[in-house]
């Protein structure tokens, strides 16, 4: 039995900062898959040195394939397989499909989930597919919150395992994607009756262990103890930490047990940005009502509040969307469209555009230029020199909830019916610009 790791450590930070500063060259197998949520290395940063900086529904589109019910889950990226999710509008109906990366033909759609009903709080500006599946090794796994969790073969779509017994009411649908740690796939549900975060194995689905929550919310309206943020594996002083944000606070476990290692606290909820690590602190945005960015040391134990925090900042900091972090400038996102630059060291801003607009999808970012895309579809790329410049402002005919993906010098899109080839004609050999639907549903 092979076991993974895939997390963030000083040594790749190191070298893949450099990258980034274009001081290495040449291609990298991280440019050529994007296997969970944000990337190889959940950090939406990719090598590409020749993104495209202008597209539209006739121009640097490689191919675009229609993508039936509603979904905001965003594509992963292995090999010549793009994998991604989608329901019914409904939510009777969960399934997982896979797109060829150099055609844009449709491999696999497969129903996965059926549902009698569904749970009746389902917010408007969410979908019953948003949770985004990890690829590792032979397997794709897809997750659907409390609807079921499924390992997926890449070579036929069977399922092998899956998983329908965990309870969460979600309240406002499921949000927070899986992550594969070694022979673990972990993930967090944080609903409105139960919250915990969940290790299975990943060859069985058999649970490993289960952290509940033991945060004192101080209300009891549950509506307050939800959460849609992502966990991270990290790697410090030679130990892997599981880190588990959830509404009020952020905790660090141990990833082979669940057992807590340390916290800290804060007064927003719903936390959903996923958060990064630039191996001496985690880079932490708190949640709705007013959140904001904290900057936290990862040596400590037990409440780390008063004692670990190195900085924090109350403006320009985004809700849903995740930021990058490049050397040292860590770029944010509001949920209505503020783009700022704060230094990673003193949580000071020296730079801000606001570009309006409402925002749910990632920032993503290649060696020279950031990528961001708002509801209503409009893709904007700003180069991230010394003055950034806002150098590309696109838009495709469907809004756009999901986060990018980046292989190569192109660009995976999903747009609300749409998943989207974006890239130069020397990015791809076979360009077939508009495909028919994945099925009619």
């Amino acid at each position: 039995m092979m076991s993974s790791v895939r997390k963030v450590t000083t040594e790749w930070l190191v070298r893949h900062m450099a990258v980034l500063l274009a001081v290495l060259g040449g291609a990298s197998a991280f440019s050529q898959s994007w296997r969970e949520f944000r990337g190889d290395q959940a950090d939406g940063l990719s090598i590409s040195s020749n993104l495209p900086l202008e597209w539209s529904e006739q121009s640097n589109v490689l191919w675009k394939r229609g993508i039936h019910g509603r979904g905001w889950s965003s594509p992963v990226v292995d090999g010549n397989q793009i994998w991604l999710t989608t329901a019914t509008e409904d939510g009777l109906k969960m399934y997982v499909i896979c797109v060829q990366l150099d055609s844009g033909a449709i491999l696999h759609d497969q129903l996965v989930f059926e549902n009698v009903q569904v749970q009746p709080d389902y917010h408007v500006t969410n979908s019953y597919a948003s949770p985004t599946p990890v690829i590792e090794g032979d397997y794709v796994y897809v997750h659907f919150g409390v609807y079921g969790t499924a390992c997926i073969s890449r070579n036929d779509a069977r399922v092998v395992w899956q998983r329908r017994d965990l309870p969460c009411n979600h309240y406002r649908g499921p949000g927070s994607s899986p992550i594969v740690y070694k022979d673990l796939l972990i993930f967090h549900m944080d609903g409105f009756d139960y919250q915990y975060a969940i290790a299975l194995d990943r060859q069985t689905g058999k649970t490993v262990w289960r952290a509940d929550r033991r945060v004192e919310y101080g209300t009891d309206d549950g509506d307050q103890y939800k959460a849609f943020s992502t966990p991270l594996i990290i790697t410090f002083e030679g130990r892997d930490q599981l880190i588990s944000p959830a509404s009020m606070a952020c905790s660090s476990l141990d990833p082979m047990t669940g057992k807590e290692l340390w916290r800290v606290r804060y007064r927003e909820h719903s936390t959903t940005v996923r958060p990064l690590f630039d191996g001496q602190r985690l880079y932490l945005s708190t949640g709705f009502s007013k959140a904001k960015m904290l900057a936290v040391r990862v040596d400590g134990t037990g409440d780390v509040t008063d004692t670990h925090l190195d900085w924090q900042q109350h403006k320009g900091v985004g809700s849903k969307p995740s930021p990058v972090l490049v050397g040292d400038d860590l770029w944010v996102i509001t949920d209505d469209g503020i783009l700022s630059r704060f230094n990673r060291h003193t949580g000071q801003s020296d730079w801000q555009h606001r570009l309006g607009g409402k925002f749910s999808a990632s920032l993503v970012a290649s060696k020279a230029h950031l990528v961001a895309v708002d509801h209503d579809g409009l893709g904007y790329v700003f180069s991230m020199g010394t003055q950034p410049q806002l150098v590309g402002e696109n838009r495709l005919p469907e809004g756009c909830n999901a986060s990018p993906a980046i292989i190569g010098d192109s660009l995976i899109l999903r747009t609300n019916s749409a998943l989207y080839r974006i890239g130069t004609n020397e990015a791809s050999e076979n360009k077939s610009p508009d495909l028919p639907s994945a099925g009619v549903r």
